[in-house]
């Protein structure tokens, strides 16, 4: 992709020697990346390759942590005293993201103890049938295209199985592929009316293709299950260097378990006010199955309540003058695709692609787990309410739309969730305050979400330490949430393969409100939510300790 121009910002306040080195690096391997890569290339909207599928073999991962070594130490040989400020610290971001991505391939290894397929056919596909950004006929040739080429990608993922595979990881991978023929189906179907006769049956001939690959894929996992292994905790030392790696303001996973313990402890005394609030004559536990059973009748009724819930906060951002709406900016609402439902158990989103000509998020909703009869409980008013401020406005997707316009390429490739995910979090306290949905019921779901949240703190250090089994914590997450057991488990099973991610939810709020509170010592009467808010959207997804180095450069201190 050679031809491909990217967006540079300027230097300031003034050039450094070294400057376009740093750049010309940053994109050279961003180029690489994306040349390898063609579903990383089709999520950021580069659609050159749409109808091709990576090198998904073990050696083409080693060639990966090679070039993440070879890229690491190029960023180190640049001296930093030979940059502008402005380029200094984005090697230091660069440099943390490659030594984050290097502890995942390196330390963690999940890609050689976990069969990864069909999250990664699932992923390829999903992300051309779901955006828009060409014509339906024009996405259904590369979703034919990369259907065609799926056989031989799934035996390409089996030769990275050189290490015990874990057996939790395994069953997820067996129900995900027991999922993958809905989304086939899917694709299949959209092409009567839209394609010809021809086109029609070679997406036919692929999609049947593509299911006994899938089936065969499958049968071979349930075959070897025998030999799977437990373990799959990151055990203490790793865990507390990835915490490290994170740069959590110089928070130890002994602090940020402390933090979620404390969190969970004022959240549930919240929650007991609000429930006395809306009836002091019943107690909590009646009270939050009262407001639980306020629901939609149906799931086609919860998705309409997401939508006019995410519109209403939208709205009550711009009368207020909470935060600025990015140019352009664009959603859409749907239903979890059924391949993800197992570890999407209640919402997601997915950001606007950067290089896309118009650019869209997309905000998912999961009907039920496992079609659990009792799911329609968690999509009940007041927290239908909450989500839809976390996920949509002036949450992930506000956020985000402003992030994707920063012209950095390396900003556009941090792993920060403590930023992303804390700012979701941020934005449900923070719409209270300023005065959105902020009855007893509003608030007795986002004290019940933020327990959740606590949850996963405790969970997140506790599990990865060996400390406490999948059975242990879905039954704490339970006792805790009251959440039903499906989508309780289906969380944890998450988190077993994810570490720092959960607990960078609420960890993440608390630091965005201490940097608040600081800005507001700082500035005074100056002080404007508005302009705050524009500040750390605009800057991109970063930790939040480089947040805090950009406003206390902008203040005239050093980055």
């Amino acid at each position: 992709m050679a031809e491909l121009v990217l967006p540079r910002p300027a230097s300031k306040p003034t050039a450094g020697p070294a400057d376009e080195r740093f750049w010309e690096i940053v994109e050279a391997d961003f180029r690489r990346m994306v040349d390898q890569h063609p579903i990383v290339a089709t999520y950021v909207g580069l659609h050159g390759a749409d109808d091709k599928l990576d090198d998904a073999t073990r050696d083409g991962v080693v060639q990966e942590i090679d070039d993440a070594h070879r890229l690491e130490s190029e960023l180190e040989a640049i001296e930093p005293n030979e940059l502008s400020e402005s380029v200094r610290f984005e090697r230091e971001l660069a440099l943390h993201n490659v030594r984050r991505a290097l502890f995942d391939m390196e330390v963690h290894r999940v890609w050689e103890r976990r069969s990864t397929a069909m999250d990664a056919v699932g992923d390829a596909l999903f992300s051309i049938f779901a955006r828009d950004f060409a014509p339906l006929k024009d996405r259904l040739a590369s979703l034919t295209s990369r259907l065609e080429a799926a056989p031989a990608f799934i035996e390409q993922h089996k030769t990275r199985a050189t290490a015990p595979q874990v057996r939790l990881w395994q069953e997820l991978e067996i129900e995900s592929g027991s999922q993958m023929p809905y989304l086939f189906s899917e694709i299949k179907a959209a092409g009567h009316g839209v394609l010809d006769e021809r086109a029609q049956a070679r997406l036919d001939r692929a999609v049947e293709t593509a299911s006994a690959a899938v089936v065969a894929y499958v049968d071979v996992i349930k075959a070897k299950m025998g030999s799977t292994v437990e373990d799959w905790a990151l055990g203490s030392a790793a865990y507390d260097r990835l915490v490290s790696l994170r740069a959590f303001e110089g928070l130890d996973a002994s602090q940020i378990l402390e933090i979620g313990q404390d969190q969970l402890a004022l959240n549930k005394a919240a929650r007991a006010v609000d429930a006395r609030r809306i009836d002091p004559t019943a107690d909590e536990r009646t009270v939050v199955e009262r407001v639980k059973a306020n629901h939609p009748k149906d799931f086609d009724e919860a998705l309409a309540a997401y939508k006019d819930a995410m519109m209403r906060a939208r709205a009550h951002i711009i009368e207020h003058g909470i935060a600025t709406m990015p140019p352009g900016e664009q959603i859409t609402v749907m239903p979890t695709p059924e391949y993800l439902r197992t570890v999407v158990p209640f919402a997601a989103y997915f950001e606007p692609p950067k290089f896309d000509k118009h650019p869209s998020g997309i905000y998912i909703v999961t009907p039920s787990v496992r079609d659990d009869p009792n799911a329609m409980r968690e999509h009940y008013y007041a927290s239908i309410s909450n989500t839809s401020v976390h996920e949509a406005y002036p949450g992930h997707h506000l956020q985000l739309s402003a992030a994707v316009a920063h012209p950095s390429i390396v900003r556009l490739l941090v792993d920060a969730p403590e930023f992303v995910e804390g700012w979701g979090m941020y934005s449900e306290q923070m719409m209270r305050e300023q005065g959105f949905d902020d009855g007893p019921d509003f608030l007795l779901a986002m004290h019940t979400d933020a327990i959740w949240r606590a949850c996963r703190i405790i969970l997140d250090v506790r599990m990865h330490r060996g400390e406490m089994s999948v059975e242990q914590a879905t039954a704490l997450l339970i006792e805790h949430t009251g959440f039903e057991h499906a989508n309780a488990q289906a969380e944890v099973f998450r988190y077993t393969y994810t570490p720092t991610y959960q607990l960078s939810y609420l960890l993440g709020k608390v630091l965005l409100l201490q940097l608040r509170a600081d800005e507001q010592r700082r500035l005074g009467d100056r002080f404007s939510l508005k302009h705050f808010h524009d500040t750390l959207m605009n800057n991109g997804s970063l930790p939040i300790s480089f947040h805090r180095r950009l406003l206390a450069a902008a203040a005239g201190g050093r980055g």
